[in-house]
């Protein structure tokens, strides 16, 4: 009787750790996003789909980026997260500020300083960016869309999204 005991015992574990081994398996086959300061969630809900995003770390005198991508049939809906850990911040982002130009902004309750900038007008899509501070950390987030006519991004929605995306990684920062 006691043989059989730990028969059915041995059994039983080995099909436990099938079933955690099925269970694990969809979270072994997707790369995983380590993204500190925004999730694959929270960027789908900013670019209106499903968003796939990579983290890649800082190395000295670069920044950690973070970009998520939603691809869609006419195009590409992309926000991008950089944070830069600088021991003079502050004067670093004023030169930022100031490459701003005429088209930067203040936006208030963003980190210690932010500013909304135009984007590169030239190129063919719509974007928005946004650089700011949080203490020593220097980080920039830039939303764009490469879809024409976009009905999830037109420059308004788009103005809302960045600001709440900067609310995120701000206070995700502090």
């Amino acid at each position: 009787m006691a043989a059989n005991n730990g028969w059915l015992t041995r059994r039983l574990l080995r099909v436990a750790l099938q079933i955690m081994l099925l269970l694990a398996l969809p979270a072994a086959v997707r790369a995983a996003n380590n993204c500190p300061w925004l999730t694959e969630a929270t960027a789908g809900g900013l670019l209106g789909g499903t968003a796939v995003g990579t983290f890649t770390a800082g190395q000295p005198g670069q920044p950690s980026t973070c970009s998520f991508v939603d691809k869609e049939s006419g195009g590409t809906r992309e926000l991008t997260i950089t944070v830069e850990i600088n021991p003079d911040a502050h004067t670093q982002l004023a030169a930022m500020m100031h490459d701003c130009g005429a088209s930067g902004s203040l936006l208030q309750a963003i980190g210690n300083e932010a500013a909304v900038c135009a984007m590169d007008s030239r190129r063919k899509s719509l974007a928005e960016r946004v650089v700011g501070r949080v203490r020593d950390q220097i980080f920039t987030i830039a939303i764009m869309t490469s879809l024409k006519d976009d009905p999830v991004l037109d420059h308004s929605m788009l103005m809302t999204k960045i600001y709440t995306a900067s609310e995120q990684v701000a206070g995700n920062l502090f």
